[in-house]
């Protein structure tokens, strides 16, 4: 598993993973809440297995230097 989540699109996934479990305890209390388990885990590993599926990243380009091209 190599990542392929950049830093935001990291950060944005914690958030909305954390806030969807939270209203596990916080407000309606329904089985919806437990969604939030997938972007929090993603976003804590940096891989996500649709982005691979599609050839899809958001990691910034990793640049070799010109002395090993």
């Amino acid at each position: 598993m190599t990542v392929n989540e950049g830093t935001l699109d990291r950060v944005v996934r914690v958030t909305v993973g954390a806030g969807l479990l939270a209203s596990l305890f916080i407000g309606p209390g329904t089985s919806w809440g437990l969604v939030g388990l997938l972007p929090l885990l993603t976003g804590l590993t940096g891989f996500c297995p649709a982005y691979t599926l599609f050839g899809f990243s958001t990691c910034a380009a990793r640049r070799t230097p010109a002395s090993e091209a």
